[in-house]
């Protein structure tokens, strides 16, 4: 099991939200290099690449698809994610999350009530529980015999300290050497003060290149929280982006909307003492300068307006719960009130998922774990310890709720066995699951064979490298006694769907048979394995075009094929790395970064040749291809989350029976 290694922290905060402690970097194995150079700054931060439309998002049919919006980015394999509208998927998945929520609700509980917990740290006091080292703990909530495995957390946010204000910079401020001082800062401080979006020389009234807005701050150690809150004024139409750049121009973290709005906050931590920069600028075409040193460098006017901007240093009041967990359990969290933002942290305090969304709609509905709030998580524990979890958000009153569970397999015995069936015939599926055009005959897999080259004849020898591929990923990877899973193909066992314990993957068919605008979608992502039946697609029309067809970094396997190439062996691994990838979200696992120096399974698509194992010498069936694995990576930047997603630890428990 080849391992790359695990990125650091600058990266693993790029959505701009609350990080505590920065990760660790791993140093085991040589990384797979940088990605292709053309994605900009804003892609790899996560920035949207295309227009938002949220309007009629609420009445979305379905999580996973709607006409005129595409696949949903969350759950599906995309070509070009750049083309996604995160923030209308974003819209389908809180309304869906509520809706999942309320009918949760009206179902008959008989479970004992949860335990109540009552804030110790006074309601204005702020200190008392800021980090996982002070956190009040929560000693009778658990999944072990005499515990508690649901909570209701009853607390408040302090209000911050008054801000002081510091008169608006004057234009041009459009770079760092022009950048306005937000004035002295202290732990413990906030700032602000007025601007507007395209009252510079290069705004749309100037030359139209674009015009930011850039404040200086200048941290006294490393370690502090900085945190930019944009408001802008009600009459005003900006859609902010906001960007922390390091004093060499480099861009750290960024934030485009807030979670609740189109107004952005960024909270990041410092990793050193020094100067920092700040620009504010319009979603469109320039969010952000190509060179931060030239304030004419921007692509173009996007949206413009005034804005209120808030600085802060260590200002903000989080509150930090700590709670005994085993290896294995399925911890479940959902907030509503003041607080906007949840987080979990390991017991060694890296962050392992932060959030400011509702993403659960995207559970199946046998999953019991909690959603229906302003942020919501799920996150499977790896090692057992004290875990820490922080909410943060504005001031007032919070409501969360806290719910653990062990992994879905241990409750069918410890002879239960998850079936992983590859049906390479040519199902017949009513895609409509999945937000496609309805019941649909899907071609089978030997009739996409000589759009790679391949003979009629090839087809056992690359659906067999293709089953042996998953049955590594999914089985081998983590040793004999580590999952009880079996995984079953279409060419040599007969078609088990339908009975207890059977989930399959469709390899075939295309996006126009189906309806479904994606290379691979899942019928959910499902912390826990929870939902034991269901079905994912991995359609080949796009992997098996002409290499021409698409531009560079190519979706199209043709795109790494040569005369060198063993395209036996290359087809089934690619293939087979996509099948992984839907089977790992039936286990529980979301997108991460493709844009990073880790081979994950779960990388979201744009970057294809790290996710299909092409080597260094960028063609694909030589020896030094990559055996791409489960196993630590960020959350992909663009999908909401950030933090140190497990994709392994997903896997093997959801493939876990009662040990």
């Amino acid at each position: 099991m080849r391992r790359s290694p695990i990125l650091g922290a600058a990266a693993v905060v790029t959505a701009g939200l609350l990080v505590l402690t920065a990760p660790a970097v791993g140093t085991t194995a040589p990384s797979r290099g940088p990605a292709p150079g053309h994605f900009t700054a804003a892609e790899r931060l996560g920035l949207q690449q295309v227009p938002k439309h949220v309007a009629g998002a609420s009445s979305a049919k379905s999580a996973l698809s709607a006409r005129g919006h595409g696949t949903n980015p969350f759950i599906g394999l995309l070509a070009d994610p750049s083309k996604a509208d995160v923030a209308y998927w974003r819209a389908v998945l809180k309304s869906g999350g509520k809706k999942r929520a309320a009918a949760a609700a009206k179902k008959t509980k008989t479970a004992a009530p949860p335990l109540l917990v009552d804030e110790q740290e006074p309601d204005q006091i702020r200190g008392g529980n800021d980090t996982p080292a002070t956190a009040e703990r929560i000693r009778q909530f658990g999944s072990a015999a005499g515990k508690r495995p649901a909570a209701r957390i009853l607390g408040t946010l302090a209000v911050g300290p008054a801000p002081l204000s510091f008169d608006s910079p004057a234009e041009d401020n459009g770079a760092i050497p022009l950048a306005g001082d937000i004035g002295p800062t202290r732990p413990g401080s906030r700032a602000t003060t007025t601007g507007t979006v395209g009252d510079g020389p290069h705004g749309s009234a100037g030359d139209g290149a674009g015009d930011f807005d850039f404040y200086k701050l200048t941290a006294a150690e490393a370690g502090q929280r900085f945190e930019v809150d944009i408001d802008a004024f009600e009459t005003s139409g900006l859609d902010s982006v906001v960007v922390l750049w390091d004093a060499a121009g480099n861009p750290i973290a960024l934030n485009d909307d807030d979670g609740q709005t189109f107004d952005s906050r960024l909270t990041f931590t410092l990793p050193t003492a020094g100067d920092y920069f700040v620009s504010v600028a319009g979603f469109g075409p320039s969010p952000m300068p190509n060179d931060p040193f030239n304030s004419g460098s921007g692509d173009g006017v996007g949206s413009e307006g005034a804005y209120r901007v808030t600085f802060g240093l260590d200002s903000q009041d989080v509150d930090v719960y700590s709670v005994d967990l085993r290896a294995g359990d399925v911890l479940g969290g959902s907030v509503t009130g003041a607080g906007t933002q949840l987080a979990v942290y390991d017991p060694s305090s890296r962050a392992r998922i932060v959030s400011q969304q509702d993403a659960s709609f995207l559970y199946p509905m046998s999953s019991p774990l909690p959603g229906g709030g302003k942020a919501v998580f799920a996150h499977v524990a790896d090692v057992a310890g004290r875990h820490a979890i922080a909410v943060t958000g504005g001031s007032g009153n919070y409501d969360i709720t806290l719910e653990v569970y062990r992994p879905g397999a241990e409750s069918l015995g410890k002879t239960a066995m998850q079936t992983v069936f590859l049906d390479f015939d040519g199902a017949r599926v009513n895609t409509g699951v999945f937000g496609g055009s309805g019941v649909s005959q899907l071609s089978p897999f030997r009739s996409f064979l000589g759009r790679w080259g391949l003979a009629a004849s090839q087809e056992g020898a690359v659906a067999d490298r293709i089953v042996r591929t998953v049955t590594e990923n999914l089985q081998r990877d983590f040793g004999a006694k580590g999952v009880a899973v079996r995984v079953l193909d279409s060419r040599h066992h007969a078609d088990p769907f339908g009975k207890p314990n059977v989930s399959r993957v469709i390899v075939g068919g295309t996006i126009a048979e189906s309806g479904v605008p994606t290379i691979g979608i899942a019928q959910s992502i499902d912390p826990g394995n929870f939902g034991t039946e269901e079905t994912a697609l991995v359609l080949l029309d796009v992997m098996s075009d002409p290499a021409s067809d698409y531009e560079d970094p190519n979706p199209s396997l043709n795109a790494y094929l040569t005369p060198q190439s063993d395209r036996v062996g290359f087809v089934g691994q690619a293939v087979g790395n996509v099948v992984s990838h839907e089977a790992g979200h039936l286990l529980g696992s979301f997108h991460v970064d493709q844009f990073d120096t880790v081979l994950n399974l779960m990388d979201q698509g744009g970057n294809f040749p790290l996710l299909f194992g092409v080597g260094p010498d960028g063609v694909g069936g030589t020896a030094d291809d990559w055996d791409v694995d489960f196993g630590e990576d960020a959350y992909n930047p663009s999908e909401g989350y950030t933090g140190v997603e497990d994709t392994a630890a997903n896997t093997k428990w959801g493939l876990s029976p009662r040990r």
